[in-house]
């Protein structure tokens, strides 16, 4: 895998024109784009595949379903029409409901007659710490509590979990390939703020200990000049993958 196509750009806006003029500029340096709950929010479908028109870039649509097994299966089957790449959900929603949306999506892709879209799951998120799980009533620590919904996500045939660089670690030898690990929280080596991420990591660390996709939003869509700061973060991958094969 090029560098660049572990480069996953979060798009996190509910200005249409402003989305669109980011996809532009950085589609040549990434591998994926990431529209999330702001952006489909504000814009539905119809923005969704307003966006991805231009580009022939993989989909990452990010709203982590939540719900009971019934209404989140047919919520992640009524966006498979737009081909997203990648579809994330919530682990913490338990068995039952992974396993239903495991069949939906592959029912509702068979009747199509399109691409399954990979289902990863959101493990626990990267802007929370050990005192925000127990603020919330979960005494596991996050290491822990990370394996137990990464084993759900497995055990309901999902592709892979969204997780803190910081837990793969501990994971990967117990969650081999093809299983994915995406990771959000990613700040460059030049990034100045880590912003709202309590677990944050380079990306040349992220990939040397076993990181699948890098996520970064803010690094790149905040950049006074995005299409370089794309490069720059995908010269950090490429040097970090360099070093692991030597």
């Amino acid at each position: 895998m090029q560098a660049r196509h572990r480069l996953i750009a979060a798009i996190d806006t509910d200005d249409r024109d402003h989305a669109r003029a980011l996809v532009a500029r950085l589609a040549s340096e990434i591998g994926g784009v990431k529209l999330g709950l702001q952006f489909f929010c504000a814009h539905g479908p119809d923005g969704v595949k307003a966006i991805m028109a231009d580009h022939r870039l993989p989909l990452w649509l990010d709203l982590k379903f939540h719900d009971i097994p019934n209404t989140a299966a047919l919520a992640v089957r009524a966006v498979v029409a737009l081909q997203p790449a990648v579809l994330t959900l919530h682990a913490s929603g338990g068995l039952a409901m992974l396993r239903a949306c495991v069949q939906s999506v592959e029912q509702e892709a068979g009747r199509l007659a399109v691409a399954r879209p990979r289902l990863l799951a959101v493990t626990v998120l990267t802007s929370l710490d050990q005192l925000d799980l127990l603020s919330v009533g979960q005494g596991y620590n996050i290491k822990k509590q990370v394996l137990l919904l990464s084993t759900l996500a497995r055990d309901a045939g999902l592709d892979g979990v969204v997780c803190a660089a910081e837990d793969i670690d501990a994971l990967r030898t117990q969650f081999p390939a093809p299983f994915l690990f995406a990771v959000p929280g990613i700040r460059p080596a030049w990034a100045t703020a880590n912003h709202d991420q309590k677990r944050a990591m380079t990306p040349d660390r992220a990939v040397s200990i076993g990181a699948d996709y890098l996520i970064i939003g803010r690094p790149l869509t905040q950049a006074e000049n995005p299409t370089d700061a794309a490069r720059r973060t995908a010269l950090e991958i490429a040097a970090a993958e360099t070093g692991a094969r030597a």
